[in-house]
């Protein structure tokens, strides 16, 4: 089982497979074969992942921390990147080392891809339960 490990604010989180409530693989055209344990690969092998704090209306479903204090806006922390598939099957990520001085365009002029998808990490602060969200985007 793969997990990853990454400090923000000087508190140290992990990702796993245990604490990811939900992968959102996107409804009308999603990657196929694509898993918790395969996003978590993904960022392990890549360099320069930056998690940031975003804030949302609605509270982490799991632990529901600021509800009492009847917060407005609840802190996430969130990271993105792009994968690219062929036949709806995952083929690259721009965060791959394999990916250095190509795009989207260079690889689908070369028959390799032919679609692309926004990953969103979202980890709650407090209880450090997330989701990952698989979109389908137009690069």
């Amino acid at each position: 089982m793969s997990e990853y490990k990454f400090n923000y604010e000087e508190q140290e989180y992990l990702l796993s497979e245990k604490n990811c409530t939900a992968l959102i693989n996107d409804e009308e055209k999603p990657v196929k074969g694509i898993s918790v344990n395969d996003i978590i690969n993904m960022i392990n092998n890549a360099s320069d992942i930056d998690f940031d704090v975003e804030y949302y209306q609605e509270a982490c479903p799991d632990c529901l921390a600021g509800v009492k204090e009847k917060e407005k806006f609840f802190p996430f922390l969130e990271y993105h990147f792009y994968i690219f598939t062929k036949d709806g099957k995952y083929v690259i990520s721009d965060i791959s080392k394999e990916y250095e001085g190509l795009s989207f365009n260079k690889l689908s002029r070369q028959n390799k891809v032919d679609d692309s998808y926004i990953v969103s990490i979202i980890a709650c602060k407090s209880c450090q339960s997330y989701i990952i969200q698989i979109e389908n985007c137009t690069v």
